[in-house]
């Protein structure tokens, strides 16, 4: 699948802060994701990762600085957040869920189009839940969960796709898959971010890291970025 328009998945940032009280979460991060990216997001735990990361996708405010997000303002952005922050118990079948990713185009008041069911159907098989479409989001495993929403991601086709530990609760076979599914994304013009915790996967498999200790500690090319979380750990 192609991106449908012209979306710049590019963003910006300048000086971005984000403070809780007086604790800060991100503070003055400045650099850019390029158009067509695929960059991993690393760090400590309260290193900032999250916060950067809901903070483009416009769900956390910024206390200072700037983040500049074209796609974001076009409504061709998509987000998913940490598994463990999503209501499990919704009833809600898989083909619905998966469905979602094309919210935009029927609403609340209409029922999916034929077109857009057909898009759903192809994006189940697409991550290999084609004989889970008519099981509730309860039902499934950890993995099966993460496929589904991979699959609205798919239907949603957006130009700007950022993933909170997408690979946290998953094994090794539908991390693999899931990853195959990020390849394709980027392979297709799309700009993807990733927090991750699997060095060894972002060494193999993401061309960019940002290193946040809070503050930005790295940002380039992995090969050369990813040593500022080595020391990071040492310090």
């Amino acid at each position: 699948m192609e991106v449908s328009a012209k979306p710049d998945g590019a963003v910006a940032l300048r000086d971005a802060t984000v403070r809780y009280g007086r604790r800060v979460a991100l503070e003055a991060v400045s650099g850019a994701f390029a158009a067509g990216s695929l960059t991993a997001v690393v760090g400590a735990n309260g290193a900032g990762k999250s916060t950067l990361l809901g903070a483009v996708a416009g769900i956390v405010r910024l206390s200072a600085g700037r983040i500049d997000c074209p796609a974001r303002s076009a409504r061709r952005m998509a987000y998913l957040p940490q598994l463990a922050s999503l209501d499990r118990d919704y009833p809600i079948t898989v083909a619905e869920l998966i469905a979602l990713g094309g919210w935009r185009g029927f609403g609340a008041f209409r029922a999916p189009s034929a077109a857009l069911r057909a898009r759903a159907e192809a994006a189940a098989e697409a991550v290999g839940l084609a004989g889970r479409r008519g099981r509730r989001i309860a039902e499934l495993s950890a993995g099966e969960l993460q496929r589904a929403l991979f699959a609205r991601l798919i239907v949603q086709d957006a130009a700007l796709i950022l993933l909170d530990e997408p690979f946290a609760p998953v094994d090794a076979a539908t991390t693999a898959a899931l990853m195959d599914r990020i390849d394709a994304w980027h392979a297709e013009g799309r700009t993807v971010i990733a927090v991750l915790h699997d060095l060894a996967l972002v060494r193999d498999r993401f061309p960019e890291t940002v290193v946040l200790g809070r503050r930005c500690l790295a940002w380039g090319p992995t090969r050369d970025a990813l040593p500022a979380m080595t020391a990071a750990i040492a310090a």
